[in-house]
């Protein structure tokens, strides 16, 4: 799969014109690992979760190994604000 090297906020906006399921993949590396990023594992399981959405079984994986480390309000919340990024876009 390819990389991105490019500004968080112009892979936010790429992934938003495309819904590009490895952009919205690579997003949820960023958040999980606090690349480029502050660590957050809320937005690592939204991005994670509208990847997987998309198609990308990696983003699957990665949304149910960060699952085990969240609560239920945590997990309720990414679920929340990806339905809202994704009615949006």
């Amino acid at each position: 799969m390819a990389r991105f090297d490019i500004a968080t906020n112009e892979m936010v906006e790429f992934a938003a014109q495309g819904g590009a399921p490895d952009a919205l993949f690579e997003l949820g590396l960023m958040y999980c690992s606090g690349r480029e990023v502050p660590l957050n594992l809320v937005q690592a399981h939204m991005w994670f979760n509208l990847a997987a959405q998309r198609g990308n079984a990696d983003a699957k994986r990665y949304r149910m190994e960060l699952s085990a480390e969240m609560s239920k309000a945590e997990i309720a919340e990414a679920q929340r604000q990806a339905r809202a990024w994704a009615a949006k876009h």
